[in-house]
């Protein structure tokens, strides 16, 4: 099923998720929090593995459930479709077509700017020099993904537009052997995949997201649910805070954490993870600037289907 066709159900489901809820609390029956995650939620995986949540949300009588998902896109039509309540991060460029589509998001967090988590390779043998003798060639990366929003950014700063390329549209690790096997010409992608196929693979870097793309990660919640449980959005918005800056500050540890769930090696990941901010802070309208440059891009391209105001968007409060 797509997001728009999710999108109908949204309301109902969102009414039936909240009487659930109150019923179960009434009962004193533990709820459930329902967490959306990626392979590239690094502090969400880092409260995970720790259990971090799971001790601090025990008196407040709420459990919590874990659910991967391959990309952003997915996992954002799973919130909207009520299957799950919070999403991990996911990259600037998702929550504009979930918009475009009538999605009933709450922005809960953001991170700030990373645009070097994130480029355009090569393999390093490829007669491809620049971004412009990409005119005609077959490039991969994920759908909505904010290597999507890069990618069109290059292209129209060296002439060209998205109709000038042939999109083949891959999940990461799809994309990863696609690109090893020289089915595509490009790959756009972001970290730690990046940085596995840079430790990994003779490649050589196009462009990355500098002076192109900022690359900043939101979480989000479903509007129903930031309604009704403000007090486990708080918690699990200061626990993003303390999670990441300890990546920052102790960037061995974090990769040692991380190297056994994610199957990577630290080196891998902690090349990764020295790329990104992990500054985690809440949303405010004038950090949403950048939202509205993508929306207008994907417009512009024919990628959506209406307009979209990025301020049209509830903000989660913390300590509101």
């Amino acid at each position: 099923m797509t997001l728009p066709f999710l999108i109908h159900r949204r309301t109902v489901l969102g009414a039936l998720a909240a009487l659930s809820s109150g019923l179960a609390a009434a009962q004193g029956k533990p709820e459930t929090l329902r967490i959306g995650l990626q392979k590239s939620s690094t502090l969400t995986t880092i409260l995970r593995t720790r259990g971090t949540l799971e001790q601090l949300l025990a008196p407040l009588n709420v459990k919590v459930s874990w659910h991967e998902f391959t990309s952003g896109l997915p996992l954002l039509e799973a919130l909207n479709l009520g299957n799950i309540d919070v999403s991990a991060d996911v990259a600037d460029t998702v929550p504009v077509f979930a918009q475009a589509a009538g999605a009933n998001l709450t922005f809960v967090a953001q991170e700030s700017p990373s645009p070097a988590a994130q480029a355009i390779v090569v393999r390093a043998d490829s007669p491809i020099k620049t971004v412009a003798d990409l005119k005609g060639k077959k490039i991969g990366f994920a759908k909505a993904a904010g290597v999507h929003f890069l990618l069109i950014a290059a292209l129209e700063k060296s002439g060209l537009t998205f109709k000038d390329i042939e999109p083949a549209y891959l999940t990461p690790a799809d994309g990863r052997a696609a690109f090893e096997r020289g089915a595509i010409d490009a790959w756009v992608v972001w970290d730690p995949f990046l940085a596995a196929v840079q430790k990994q693979s003779a490649v050589r870097v196009l462009a990355d997201g500098r002076d192109l793309a900022s690359y900043q990660r939101y979480y989000l919640a479903g509007t129903p649910y930031a309604k009704a449980r403000p007090d486990v959005l708080g918690v699990f918005f200061h626990e993003l805070q303390k999670a990441g800056a300890w990546v920052k500050q102790s960037p061995k540890d974090a990769a040692a954490l991380l190297a056994p769930v994610w199957g990577l090696d630290a080196g891998v990941i902690e090349l990764a993870n020295s790329r990104r901010s992990y500054e985690v802070r809440a949303v405010v309208p004038t950090s949403l600037a950048e939202q509205q440059r993508i929306a207008d891009a994907f417009l512009a391209e024919k990628l959506l289907p209406r307009r979209v105001n990025a301020l049209d968007v509830p903000l989660f409060k913390p300590g509101a």
